[in-house]
């Protein structure tokens, strides 16, 4: 068995990196106090094949791998979490509408979506249906016409912000089975957004409730058939628990970073902070975790490229593990810079308040529990 990286691998995590420090990492705290990412970064990220890591290239994606989208996703949360969690929505969009798309539907959205022309959001959580996903209430009344949409969802990054957004929409009965997915634009009639949400983290990413207010979406704007929503939002969640935590991996990996610079420059007591055998075995304790996670979240993307039966389980236990273990990194790595770590000017503590939400996103960690255990039964009965 070969852990190494490919040449490959290590060309496009460089290259993911170098447009991470170049590009995000001078900004990003400009951009959390401005609560909003300027979309001259998108049309830069869409140059270099990052709007469509998952697209093949005959929509003008990359047609990139699960593995190769943890490196990405990685990578460019050592810049910023935040702004590399934004691109990891707007990629399972694109995967999703390619997976899934009719032919007529990948023509007309894919190519602007790949070059971020056009920015995609994912609408499925509302304001009574969190982990209970299925329970949503938004609705689609079908006509001669069209479909005419009506419900709110909440925190959705993007929205007010993206221009177009894939919304989970009840079009039958209750349960999974009855839920839809439509791709609903920018300035359609009867699409509006709440204010902007006032965040512990993530506050460069602009969140908002997406209100549908008897809001009309053409037939063609169905993605896949109806009836089958739910099943493309569940399919697309195993890779989006897998990139949520690579951004968190990759945020966790900057903090320890600076905590090791930080602990050679600093000193007490009349020797550096590195020298003291306390503090060494802690940093050997983090190290050690961040390594066993990174393992092991390429391994479940590696599960998820070759359609191993336990896919969904692995990407279930890799987000759970991953995200919990980069945020107690990048606390720890707090606790290690003093109170140093508590100012805004050495970036600690915006990590710890942007990788806390990792831990409930894409699924809870709680929830990530509950799909490991439903496997388990599944495997050894």
């Amino acid at each position: 068995m070969d852990f190494s990286l490919s040449e490959e691998h290590k060309s496009i995590f460089e290259m993911a990196y170098e447009f991470g420090q170049n590009q995000v990492a001078p900004n990003a705290l400009v951009w959390e106090k401005d609560g909003t990412i300027p979309k001259g970064l998108w049309k830069q990220a869409g140059e270099l094949g990052l709007g469509g890591i998952y697209v093949s290239e005959k929509y003008g994606g990359s047609g990139l791998n699960r593995l190769d989208a943890s490196l990405i996703f990685e990578a460019m949360a050592m810049a910023c979490p935040s702004v590399s969690s934004f691109l990891t929505i707007h990629n399972m969009c694109g995967g999703m509408i390619e997976k899934f798309g009719s032919e007529e539907l990948k023509e007309k959205w894919l190519p602007r979506l790949c070059k971020m022309e056009m920015i995609f959001s994912y609408c499925l959580s509302e304001p009574n249906s969190g982990s209970d996903a299925a329970a949503l209430r938004t609705k689609a009344i079908k006509t001669n016409e069209g479909y005419y949409l009506s419900g709110t969802k909440s925190f959705i990054s993007g929205g007010g912000y993206s221009d177009s957004y894939i919304v989970m929409t009840r079009t039958g009965d209750k349960g999974p089975k009855g839920i839809s997915a439509f791709i609903v634009e920018n300035g359609s009639d009867g699409l509006s957004f709440g204010a902007f949400e006032d965040k512990m983290g993530w506050r460069s990413q602009p969140t908002a409730q997406v209100q549908l207010d008897n809001c009309f979406v053409p037939y063609d704007n169905l993605l896949g058939d109806e009836g089958k929503g739910f099943y493309y939002a569940m399919d697309g969640l195993d890779g989006g628990r897998l990139n949520i935590a690579s951004t968190a991996l990759g945020g966790a990996q900057s903090a320890l970073n600076s905590t090791m610079q930080y602990m050679e420059e600093r000193n007490a007591f009349g020797k550096k902070l590195n020298q003291f055998q306390a503090l060494q075995f802690r940093l050997a304790d983090l190290e050690t975790d961040m390594q066993v996670a990174r393992t092991f979240l390429r391994q479940a993307a590696w599960k998820l490229d070759t359609k191993a039966f336990d896919s969904t389980k692995h990407s279930a236990m890799a987000k759970r593990y991953v995200t919990d273990v980069a945020f107690k990194v990048a606390n720890d790595c707090l606790q290690l810079h003093g109170g140093y770590g508590y100012l805004t000017d050495y970036g600690i503590e915006k990590i710890v308040r942007d990788l806390r939400v990792h831990q409930i996103l894409e699924g809870t960690n709680e929830i990530m529990r509950t799909i490991i255990f439903k496997s388990m039964i599944e495997e050894y009965t």
